[in-house]
């Protein structure tokens, strides 16, 4: 059995930031679970927004719109507890939790605390599937991983606004008319155009694609053309593609290492 992390390459630490549609706040407490059980201390937030988290995804979720007391708090509770969640603030009448700006980011992995810190970086309402608008996504300029998200379910549906968010910049950079059937294409051309999900990478960043919701063979085998497809390509800059689902166990069906790692 293949952990996230191992598929994922992470083995010492650093700042991921997870985009893209179909998963990311699974695959961001997937495997903050994974790291912070084998004793690595894992702070989980956003530069956007999520739903404030389960208890079965984080225990301790510190609120406050300064970064200093989110850190002397995070201190003591390590102490016991390797995984904290963070916000700034709650949106009012909702459950939803707003984040921090790219650059308080920086100031958590300065402090040294986090062995590991993810964070949600892109928003798609809950679709599989999105193109990033100009301002999107949000991705602080200390991270060294960044994993874009597809979400499988997308196949065979029609690109409209009831699959995909901003159906209408994923029609323009694919080609495809809105209302066409979401091929396997559709979903390479998202993840290697200029301004696809990895739009605002930083340089010298790991690219890891992660082929989600493969729960049922049909979805599995159509996510395993796609990677014939991505290793054919010799310039897609990603380092590694994983397929799986990261809501259930085992969360890795199979990965791939397309090129050496950056760092």
């Amino acid at each position: 059995m293949t952990s996230l992390c191992h598929a994922l390459g992470l083995t010492k630490k650093g700042v991921i930031s997870i985009v893209g549609a179909g998963g990311k706040t699974s695959l961001m407490f997937g495997l903050a679970r994974e790291l912070s059980s084998s004793g690595m201390s894992v702070l989980t937030t956003t530069t956007t927004k999520f739903l404030s988290p389960t208890a079965d995804q984080s225990t301790h979720l510190i609120i406050s719109t300064l970064p200093e007391e989110i850190l002397s708090r995070a201190k003591n509770i390590l102490k016991h507890f390797p995984h904290i969640t963070a916000a700034s603030h709650c949106m009012t009448g909702t459950e939803k939790l707003i984040g921090f700006s790219p650059e308080t980011i920086r100031l958590f992995q300065e402090s040294n605390l986090f062995r590991w810190i993810i964070v949600e970086a892109d928003g798609a309402a809950g679709l599989p599937l999105k193109a990033p608008a100009s301002h999107e996504p949000v991705i602080p300029d200390c991270t060294d991983r960044v994993i874009g998200i597809i979400g499988l379910s997308a196949l065979g549906r029609p690109l409209d606004k009831h699959t995909v968010f901003r159906s209408e910049l994923v029609s323009k950079i694919t080609g495809l008319p809105e209302g066409s059937e979401i091929l396997g294409k559709t979903i390479c051309d998202i993840l290697c155009h200029r301004q696809g999900i990895f739009q605002g990478t930083p340089m010298g960043a790991q690219r890891i694609v992660f082929l989600n919701q493969a729960d049922i063979p049909q979805k599995a085998q159509a996510g395993q053309s796609i990677i014939r497809n991505l290793t054919r390509m010799k310039t897609t800059g990603f380092s590694r593609v994983v397929l799986g689902c990261a809501s259930v166990e085992p969360p890795v069906l199979e990965y791939h290492t397309l090129q050496q790692p950056l760092s």
